[in-house]
Order: C-alpha cells, then sequence, then structure tokens
C-alpha cells in the first residue's frame, strides 16, 4: 500500500470491538500517532453508533460481530442518517463475496481482521482523507463504483453458471429481525419484540430471503452467523 499523504488537522477515531484484548491492541496503537486522536472505544454496537451520533468523529473501526448492532448495521445507520463518519470494517470471515457486500453496505474500506497495526493506520488515514481502500487498494469514489460494477459483474457469471445468486445487502430493520432469526424466534415473537404486525415481518423475510438468495429460516440464519453478521446466543 503506498504511503498516504497526512491531513493538517488530526484524524478523529472510534474502535467498536468487544474483545478486550483486540481493541485494546488497535486503540494502544492508535494512540502512538501523532495525527490521530482516539475519542473513543466501545464493545457494544448500540453504544458505538449514539457515540458516532454525538461526537461525529472522522473514521470509526468497526468489528462486524458486535452485541446489539453489528458492524453493517452501524455503517447503515450512519449512512441513512448523512453523519460525516466513515468507516473501516474488520472481519475474521474474508472473501470476495463478504468484502462486496461489506462496500456495497456503504463501508469506506474493508479488511481482514489479522491486518498489520501499520496497514490499519494507512487505511484510516486514506479513508479520512475520502478515498476508499479495498483489498489494501486505495481508491478514488469513481474507482470504486468501477471496482463494484466489475465485482457484480465477475459475481454474477459465476453464479450464472453455478446456478446460484449473490446477496444484495439488508436494510437495518431486516439485519434486526435477521437477528431475531437466528435467536430462534417467532414471527409472532419478532413482531411483539418490534412492535410491529406479523404481516410486516412476514414481508421483511420474504425481502431477506430472496436478497441471501435461501429458500428457509433456516439457511438464511446459517448465512448470517457463517460471515459473523449475527452473534449466537449464549
Amino acid at each position: 500500500m503506498p504511503e498516504i499523504k497526512r491531513l493538517q488537522k488530526n484524524i478523529r477515531v472510534i474502535v467498536v470491538e468487544d474483545h478486550p484484548m483486540f481493541r485494546d491492541g488497535i486503540t494502544t496503537r492508535l494512540r502512538m500517532e501523532n495525527d490521530i486522536d482516539l475519542v473513543g472505544d466501545y464493545a457494544d454496537g448500540g453504544n458505538a453508533l449514539k457515540a458516532i451520533r454525538e461526537l461525529k468523529p472522522d473514521v470509526a473501526v468497526l468489528d462486524v460481530n458486535l452485541p446489539t448492532l453489528n458492524g453493517l448495521q452501524i455503517v447503515k445507520h450512519a449512512n441513512n442518517e448523512n453523519l460525516p463518519t466513515r468507516s473501516v470494517v474488520l472481519t475474521a470471515h474474508h472473501d470476495i463475496q463478504q468484502t462486496l457486500h461489506v462496500i456495497r453496505t456503504g463501508a469506506h474500506a474493508y479488511a481482514a481482521k489479522d491486518i498489520a497495526s501499520d496497514d490499519l493506520i494507512k487505511i484510516i488515514r486514506s479513508i479520512a482523507g475520502g478515498d476508499y481502500v479495498i483489498n489494501g487498494e486505495v481508491m478514488s469514489s469513481d474507482a470504486r463504483n468501477r471496482w463494484v460494477s466489475e465485482q457484480i459483474e465477475d459475481l454474477s457469471v459465476q453464479m450464472l453458471d453455478s446456478g446460484e445468486e449473490y446477496y444484495t445487502p439488508l436494510s437495518p430493520r431486516e439485519m434486526q429481525i435477521l437477528t431475531f432469526v437466528t435467536h430462534g424466534k417467532s414471527n409472532k415473537e419478532i413482531a411483539q419484540g418490534l412492535n410491529i404486525s406479523q404481516q410486516t415481518v412476514k414481508n421483511h423475510m420474504t425481502s431477506i430471503l430472496r436478497k441471501l438468495n435461501v429458500e428457509d429460516r433456516t439457511q438464511a440464519a446459517i448465512t448470517a452467523i457463517r460471515h459473523g453478521w449475527v452473534r449466537i446466543q449464549k
């Protein structure tokens, strides 16, 4: 990855990671940088979203698999609310389809959790400066859009040959309902928990199955768990 020019003002960053040792490692490394101000670290997605709304940091470093709200839900909410925070999503599940899914959700960078700390710092600087970083490559907004189009085209051909389809991003409400599904909740229980009608839950489930290209709730739950979008209750 090429060296990134440093910005004039310090980059305000929050870290959202529920594993204490991993979170401490990131925050300790960020505090070593003169041009980065760590303004908060959180273990819970819901609290992190509140902080993003209040603090409006330049960059949020997000794990995908979080309590309350996952990293993708945070990205969706931040984008829908036109918040200025740009996001880098870290996950243990790393493949091209997951990468495309994260970027289409609205993240500005995506990386595996075993990324070197120096590379993570470069990513933070890059996206704070307005660029995107995908698979270690710094891209402009136009280059990001071209990459997404190319990957969709390539995956479409691959899935057509295999008889499958790639999945498309879920809305925050759909992700919320999918979380309930992975916890074994019925449509009635989901409706009661979210204070919506059972028909609305059914409509969302139809959309979820279509977007994930699966046939039933069990397959949808497996997809979510495998990619780290949803946490398994203990």
